[in-house]
């Protein structure tokens, strides 16, 4: 049910960190984490060779090339036909604007490498299915875009995040954290997808956007509950941010509405059009992120996480039981929750046991 999109589908015996010796014992076997810096190890090296006025071989260059990381960042981005070059990137890492920031990047992924990423892996795990596992390898990368995501999450699941001074080692942990839950459900992906098989050719496109909410069912996962910040590491702009859109959740939801019924009712002629308006809800953090957080948040408080995460694999049950939770919410607040349509519900039902 959970669609990974541009960024963005359990817990190891260790968790092993690439040019780093130290594992971390676990309290199951469904997560194996790898984090691997070479990459990003390989580029500073160079930088450092550049500011120093050293020669650069091409021993750097082809170090820097034969990296997990970077010959992965290569097959993702011609999966995006997009130009990626060797050449091109040799131009990147040796512009005026990154080598005068070696230093901070340097000490940036210092931080990160004593990340606590086997903390943010327990986090997660009370917000998955039994069933599902996380094999995941984490790439900090210095990368001419400064976007993160989430790359092949069913085969061979790769979590590539943009080496930033900006990022904390908390904001590096919950981002972390957020993607594996992705990648939780991504590895149960058939099972979800059986529960869609049932509806009809005209519902299921709108189903399965559903599982865009995806996205804020990671944000309460990585935070660890819904008494807990989901932007506690986040930048000052970013918390802004993110209340101005949950200050507007009500019309967020009634847009998401529309949205599926316009799919339901056959106002999209084509895939291509349904997905480009589901894009335009994802946003820095979008409705697919503030709308999803507050529906869990509000059936965990109501039902319980076990509740919670039965709906999060399936659609028809997570609108049925978010707009229970709401009315009895509503009955108790003069500030009221939006509900989603009667027809809606009508159209995605609970699947049947």
């Amino acid at each position: 049910m959970i669609p990974l999109h541009h960024t963005s589908r359990v817990l190891a015996g260790t968790l092993l960190l690439a040019l780093t010796p130290t594992a971390f014992a676990q309290p199951s076997d469904r997560i194996q984490l790898q984090v691997n810096t070479s990459e990003a190890d390989a580029a500073l090296a160079i930088l450092d060779k550049q500011a120093g006025q050293q020669a650069i071989t091409d021993a750097d260059w082809q170090r820097l090339f034969a990296t997990e990381p970077y010959q992965r960042l290569k097959k993702r981005e011609a999966s995006m036909h997009r130009e990626f070059t060797d050449d091109d990137f040799k131009k990147f890492v040796l512009s005026p604007d990154l080598v005068p920031q070696a230093r901070k990047l340097r000490s940036t992924l210092d931080t990160w490498k004593h990340a606590d990423l086997a903390a943010a892996a327990r986090r997660i795990l009370p917000y998955l299915p039994d069933t599902a596992v996380i094999r995941a390898k984490v790439y900090p990368v210095i990368k001419p875009n400064t976007n993160s995501f989430v790359f092949e999450p069913s085969t061979d699941a790769a979590i590539f995040l943009y080496l930033d001074p900006a990022i904390s080692a908390a904001s590096f942990e919950n981002t972390v954290a957020h993607e594996m839950h992705h990648i939780g459900f991504a590895s149960i992906e058939k099972q979800t997808d059986a529960l869609l098989a049932s509806l009809p050719p005209n519902v299921k496109p709108a189903a399965e956007w559903m599982g865009a909410f995806g996205e804020g069912f990671a944000m309460l996962a990585a935070a660890g509950g819904p008494v807990i910040d989901p932007q506690a590491a986040s930048k000052p702009e970013d918390r802004a941010r993110w209340n101005r859109d949950m200050a507007n959740y009500n019309p967020d939801l009634r847009s998401l509405d529309e949205f599926f019924l316009d799919i339901i009712h056959g106002k999209f002629k084509t895939k291509d059009e349904i997905d480009e308006k589901a894009f335009t809800f994802f946003g820095a953090q979008g409705p697919w992120y503030t709308v999803g957080y507050k529906m869990a948040v509000n059936i965990e408080n109501q039902y319980g996480r076990a509740t919670l995460i039965e709906c999060m694999v399936d659609p028809g049950k997570l609108l049925a039981t978010y707009n229970r939770a709401a009315n009895e919410l509503n009955q108790k607040s003069t500030d009221k929750l939006g509900l989603f349509s009667p027809e809606l519900l009508a159209a995605i039902p609970p699947a049947k046991p």
